[in-house]
């Protein structure tokens, strides 16, 4: 730990409560001298929502005592022109070795600092504190402080979350629904071939867009491809009656759209804005959709058509599942939420918006959902990014907090079985995607998402349900992986478009 304090100049809380908890758990061998206490002060104050300004005094007898002993125990080995080891005079020995000695000692004070505070406040980091050891002196003469700030766990009592009565959403999978899914899959392998006539609904556009604001232009977009859906979903904005302005275009035209952009822009100037956009239609398409033939049940892993409808319905009943989920975890945060208020630092929710995004993105592939239905609700949840990251994190530290008080915990047994999981569904190997999971940075949330699923799975036992309908779908929306407002926030998910011809 010193090693690394001294290389990496930081340090982190975490890092100090998850040693002192191995320690408290260890029974030192016997005849081994416990580490003195050190003599220190520890001043701590709230500075903000979930953040700690933490100011420490290290006694100057502590410090003198370590010197002490530090230079009793290099003396004998010091190599000093002129003299012999051992015979070094005590001035000179602290002249010649003062600087490494000094930094050493300053290492171990602090690191043991910050596992007696760790041990004595049982802080809760969520970041890494900014402390910069390197920018910590340790004093000719008085006592060694230092200072740092640090986000923490936000703190709050649980209400009774066993016996909750929820709404559970219902909805019988119809063959209509079933051959409205099936229609969408084979859309998703069909090929663009050109068309004739006018733009309808559900066919595709190749097209320039311009998008002003007051008469400026604010982005520009080349050789778009678009499906024509009732609205445009962008990143920042939403043109609620896009279908309708487009439908029975055809190619050469012009058409004025209206585009509504997020509340949340971090542009002042476009933020909740009205903006107007002008697309020019160059060409109309069409998906054709692939033949019913063996080489695609071949391909697809089925001998006919009525075993890929059987998939397609247990996909449609799977995400009916996620759904119910999802609602169940709403309903029992809201609950919460009720009795429960507190709030999180709004540089929080910007650096974790990044992080929920990608937890929803393995969420919904989890559930089987295209990346074509994937891209489109992230880039709805990209429109209000940070009441979508505060809702998250909410819901991540009540599912935590839970998690705690019930002694629920993942293992790897746990993270191999999903693994395995994933690997069914996605026709991997598991090998393949443990690789990939590692390589988008997505271990951490696979193991958030069982640990959080363990904790709801705890709750959800312990309600009664009352069933409802499900509320019907909303209108279709064709997403765009940019902002309308020009303004990159971030980087977009992966998409799968169609083929073309």
């Amino acid at each position: 730990m010193t090693d690394e304090l001294k290389d990496t100049g930081s340090s982190t809380l975490d890092d100090v409560n998850a040693k002192t908890e191995a320690d408290d758990q260890t029974v030192e061998p016997s005849g081994e001298e416990k580490k003195e206490r050190l003599n220190q002060n520890v001043l701590i104050h709230d500075v903000g929502p979930c953040r700690k300004r933490i100011n420490v005094i290290i006694n100057r007898g502590d410090i003198d005592k370590r010197l002490n002993e530090k230079f009793k125990e290099i003396a004998p080995e010091a190599q000093i022109p002129g003299y012999r080891p051992g015979k070094v005079p005590r001035k000179l020995l602290q002249k010649h070795y003062f600087k490494e000695v000094s930094d050493q000692i300053k290492a171990e004070l602090v690191l043991q600092s910050l596992e007696q505070l760790a041990e004595d406040h049982k802080l809760t980091p969520i970041a890494q504190p900014n402390i910069d050891p390197f920018k910590i002196q340790l004093p000719d003469a008085g006592d060694l402080t230092y200072e740092f700030e640090v986000e923490v766990a936000p703190e709050f009592e649980l209400p009774q979350y066993k016996g909750l009565t929820l709404k559970r959403p219902v909805k019988d999978i119809t063959d209509a629904d079933v051959d409205d899914a099936f229609k969408k899959f084979l859309r998703r392998m069909g090929t663009l071939i050109p068309k004739d006539g006018p733009v309808e609904l559900e066919d595709y556009i190749e097209c320039d867009m311009t998008i002003r604001h007051e008469d400026k232009v604010i982005n520009e977009f080349k050789d778009l491809v678009l499906r024509v859906e009732p609205q445009l979903a962008f990143k920042d904005g939403m043109a609620e009656a896009f279908g309708e302005k487009i439908k029975g275009a055809k190619a050469g035209d012009e058409r004025d759209i209206s585009v509504q952009l997020s509340p949340s822009l971090m542009d002042d100037a476009l933020r909740g804005k009205l903006v107007q956009g002008r697309v020019l239609v160059k060409n109309v398409k069409q998906i054709q959709l692939p033949e019913l033939n063996s080489d695609l049940f071949s391909m697809m892993g089925v001998e006919a058509e009525e075993e890929l409808r059987d998939r397609v319905r247990s996909a449609l009943e799977q995400q009916l599942e996620h759904a119910q989920r999802q609602s169940a975890r709403e309903q029992v945060l809201g609950h919460i939420a009720e009795v429960s208020t507190w709030d999180l630092p709004h540089d929080l929710l910007h650096r974790q918006a990044r992080r929920t995004l990608q937890r929803r993105v393995f969420e919904l592939r989890n559930a089987g959902y295209s990346e074509e239905d994937v891209r489109k609700q992230i880039t709805i949840l990209q429109q209000d990014s940070l009441a979508t990251t505060a809702k998250a994190l909410k819901e991540h530290f009540v599912l935590q907090k839970i998690a705690e008080v019930e002694n629920i915990d993942v293992n790897d047994d746990d993270i191999q079985e999903e693994i395995e999981s994933i690997a069914e569904r996605s026709d991997e190997s598991p090998r393949k995607v443990r690789a990939r999971l590692e390589r988008e940075d997505m271990m951490e949330s696979l193991v958030m998402e069982i640990l959080e699923r363990k904790a709801l799975d705890l709750v959800l036992e312990h309600a009664t349900y009352e069933d409802v309908p499900m509320a019907s779908a909303g209108p279709k929306l064709e997403a765009i992986e940019a902002s309308a407002s020009g303004v990159e926030e971030t980087p977009p998910p992966p998409v799968t478009p169609p083929t073309e011809e």
